[in-house]
């Protein structure tokens, strides 16, 4: 795939006529109705590139591509040992903080996600074409906290002080090869598919990652099969935290819609945190789109589109209440499935909201029974994450088993025999039992990789050895990722913020987060009681204060399960502690901690912390309070053996 839309050398670049240049940037731009404004910016750009390149030798590049952002960097200039990444704003006087941002994210995304990219100098600029010349520190530019800023006379002169003719040359050939290998976020993954990419120009394509198209391709066989033999079938797609479950589920939602629209694919979550924001992130997208565009459209009716396509899953549940007939939907995409509820929650929850007294399912079984009264064909996609149950009455995949097993056993299951190997799955050897009498083997529907810390794929099997006491194992993983993935700890909020404020660039999106049974960090300034709006928290820029940014309001396991942010600070509560090499399970209430007895709400809450620390994509702090000498709810012993214990994992402690 052409990366740019016009490539040459330096020096026929300075040869090439402009109008030849300006003919084929403008052969590659596919939007139309921004055509001679654009045009007129390249004219400048190509004007001003010619004059300031006149004496230097390498590769310049057009319009390159940054496919995880869905974005286009003005020019890539290769000379000798470094690039740079060159972002102009043709007219501006100044230097604003959103085009230092943007460019700085064009760099820091070819350098996590370019091989090619990944050990050379590079080098963000930006050139606001009529500012003044300014100075300053080279230091700063090396480390990609900011832009070299410069103006349309000043650029040769400030890119050559980067250059050192006597290290090795770039090897220009090999760097055009080099695969791109993006893990976008799960926002902008639902941005880039909503507006027609497919799943392989935003996900990774190297060997060491699951191939998202396969799971893809395996579910559209098993819907297009229903299809054709008018049989009903349900796909379970399971895997490990942060594997691509969500991204696999919008882009079968996507591809089913371009198939046909009849099918009427919905995805549908009952993470209300995800779906929140997922839609508000598809509205401003259109919204934005199509204002640069030149298109009227208001942000109101981008809202109705974008909530058709999706869902949260209770209003779903709802509406086929009040109707017995099938609805409009023949595929449905139930996101983050384990957290269905059991009979007893589902039935309890119709009594005392509903009025309904006779309801006597699960919900995966009334929602098994809903899609069940199509006369002819239609597909369920279950995407579970193992040991993911955060909530009381959350049922898991059993109830999923038990529901088709008891109900639904004509209808065609499609799994992937990793179900049967992990406890996370399924406990019950009847629920295995009948899954491989009566199911269909399929390995591709197990995402077994873990995308959202590109820079570490262990991070999961480091959390679920930390989380299971396994010493000797967590401390032999965390050896193979500290280099790739920071952890560090910290007693001291500040010292947190700080190092988070340290170790994001650009726009990369910092956070507090914590779990909503952490009551007693409130002394520390952290009231977990607090709601957040997470579309402003997960959305909003770092000039406002409601957003993640400003480590002010701090997010739960409900807020944030299903996303994502690059940099977190995790504050570790007094309701999980080590005592004596055993975690400790508790509930604050009224004015003291209770002990947590139930093995089912031990496992809620460990998966709490599970989903917590597994949240940032590129490094975390984890902030563990000091404790209190007149406060018992704030011991040494509630923080002080946890502190302890992940210090002897070898968890740096910071000062």
């Amino acid at each position: 795939m052409k990366r740019s839309y016009y490539s040459n050398s330096i020096q026929k670049f300075l040869l090439d006529n402009d109008s030849s240049i300006l003919g084929e940037l403008t052969a590659n731009h596919s939007n139309r109705t921004l055509e001679e404004l654009q045009i007129n910016a390249w004219r400048k750009q190509i004007e001003i590139l010619k004059n300031q390149l006149q004496d230097l030798k390498g590769k310049i590049y057009f319009e390159f591509a940054i496919p995880r952002m869905g974005k286009r960097v003005d020019n890539i200039i290769i000379i000798n040992d470094v690039i740079f990444i060159v972002e102009f704003k043709v007219g501006e006087g100044g230097f604003e903080k959103n085009a230092i941002e943007q460019v700085i994210d064009y760099t820091i995304d070819l350098k996590n996600f370019h091989e090619g990219s990944h050990r050379t100098r590079l080098i963000p600029v930006l050139v606001a074409t009529n500012a003044s010349t300014i100075h300053q520190t080279k230091s700063d530019v090396l480390l990609n906290k900011t832009a070299l800023k410069t103006n349309k006379d000043n650029l040769s002169d400030n890119i050559q002080i980067f250059i050192n003719n006597n290290n090795t040359p770039i090897d220009i050939e090999y760097w055009e090869k080099s695969i791109y290998k993006p893990t976008p976020t799960i926002v902008e993954a639902a941005q880039a598919l909503y507006k027609g990419h497919n799943v392989q120009e935003i996900t990774r394509s190297d060997s060491g990652a699951i191939n998202l198209s396969k799971t893809a391709n395996n579910i559209n066989r098993a819907i297009d099969k229903s299809k054709q033999e008018k049989t009903k079938s349900i796909c379970l797609v399971t895997g490990v935290p942060g594997a691509g479950k969500t991204l696999a589920g919008l882009n079968i939602a996507v591809e089913r819609m371009k198939v046909d629209e009849d099918e009427h694919a919905v995805f549908l979550s009952g993470n209300g945190p995800l779906v929140d924001v997922l839609r508000e992130a598809l509205t401003r997208d259109e919204y934005l789109t199509a204002k640069q565009s030149g298109n009227k459209i208001t942000k109101k009716q981008a809202a109705i589109k974008a909530n058709a396509f999706i869902q949260n899953i209770h209003h779903f549940r709802d509406d086929n209440l009040l109707s017995e007939k099938a609805p409009i939907e023949k595929v449905v995409i139930f996101d983050e499935a384990q957290r269905a509820w059991t009979n007893e929650q589902a039935s309890s929850f119709m009594r005392r909201k509903k009025g309904i007294d006779d309801f006597n399912m699960s919900e995966p079984e009334f929602l098994i029974e809903v899609m069940n009264r199509h006369y002819d064909w239609c597909t369920i996609v279950c995407l579970i994450g193992g040991g993911q149950e955060i909530n009381t009455g959350e049922a898991g995949l059993e109830e999923w088993i038990n529901s088709l097993r008891n109900h639904f056993a004509d209808w065609s299951v499609h799994y992937s025999n990793k179900i049967l190997n992990s406890e996370n799955y399924l406990k019950s050897e009847a629920s295995k039992k009948w899954l491989v009498n009566n199911g269909m083997s399929e390995s591709d529907l197990h995402l077994a990789v873990s995308v959202r810390s590109f820079r570490s794929e262990k991070l999961s099997n480091f959390i679920h050895e930390l989380l299971n006491i396994n010493i000797d194992n967590a401390k032999k993983i965390y050896l193979e990722i500290k280099d790739l993935y920071p952890i560090v700890l910290t007693r001291e909020l500040e010292m947190a913020k700080k190092w988070l404020r340290q170790q994001a660039k650009g726009s990369e999106r910092i956070g507090l987060i914590s779990s909503s049974g952490a009551r007693r960090l409130r002394p520390t300034g952290i009231d977990v009681k607090n709601e957040i709006s997470a579309p402003n928290w997960f959305l909003n820029d770092s000039q406002d204060i409601r957003s993640s940014y400003f480590l002010e309001e701090v997010a739960t396991e409900f807020d944030i399960q299903g996303l994502e942010i690059d940099w977190a600070c995790v504050a570790w509560g007094g309701n999980f502690y080590m005592d004596n090499k055993s975690w400790n399970y508790q509930n604050f209430k009224g004015t003291k901690w209770q002990n947590i007895n139930k093995e089912l709400d031990k496992d809620y809450l460990r998966n709490t912390y599970r989903v917590l620390l597994t949240r940032a994509r590129q490094g975390m702090v984890i902030y563990i309070p000091k404790s209190s000498e007149i406060d018992q709810t704030r011991s040494r012993k509630i923080y002080d053996q946890t502190f302890e214990y992940l210090k002897e994992i070898g968890i740096k402690e910071i000062v």
